[in-house]
């Protein structure tokens, strides 16, 4: 670089004017998809006993009181259990856990070979995980096709390690600087 000349930067596919609907919904995906995320795997009691499903929809919302959210959408088949949960456990994972990620975005199911850890409130928790939160249920938003869960946080640890990160459709890890 020349002195004080900006890095070249290649041109911006315009999404403006944003008209919603099935041609630009996928560009949509796209643009979000350069925001990296975290991986976590959100677990409930279901109806039919542990049931999982992986998300990068989650955000700290306040420390005071401790509150988080997370998105499930509405046309998961597992809407219902998540959506209507009264207490739901939010994992973090780690480097190393991309399959579990990629069980329980396919199956409800997933656990098999996972350790659990005991809770009092029949919350499924993963033993081994980068971070995880208890919560309870304190509000919902309908949000279009998804909806916003808002968990107190009743519980939380953490522990060491690299955290896996998703962007653009691929698993990955953060390198710092």
């Amino acid at each position: 670089m020349a002195d004080g000349a900006a890095p070249h930067m290649t041109e911006i596919t315009r999404l403006a004017p944003f008209t919603p609907g099935p041609e630009t919904a996928r560009e949509f995906r796209n643009a979000m998809g350069r925001f990296p995320t975290g991986v976590t795997v959100v677990t409930v009691q279901g109806p039919n006993g542990p049931m999982g499903i992986t998300a990068n929809s989650f955000a700290s919302v306040s420390i005071d009181p401790p509150l988080l959210l997370w998105c499930p959408a509405k046309k998961s088949s597992r809407f219902d259990a998540f959506a209507g949960a009264d207490r739901f456990a939010i994992h973090i994972l780690g480097q190393g856990q991309m399959e579990v990620a990629r069980g329980f975005a396919q199956r409800a199911d997933a656990f098999e070979g996972l350790e659990l850890d005991p809770c009092p409130h029949d919350v499924p928790l993963l033993a081994d995980c980068l971070a995880r939160f208890e919560c309870k249920t304190v509000q919902t938003h309908d949000a279009g096709d998804h909806m916003i869960v808002v968990g107190e946080v009743l519980e939380a640890g953490y522990r060491d390690g690299e955290a896996l990160v998703f962007s653009e459709g691929m698993f990955g890890r953060f390198v710092g600087h």
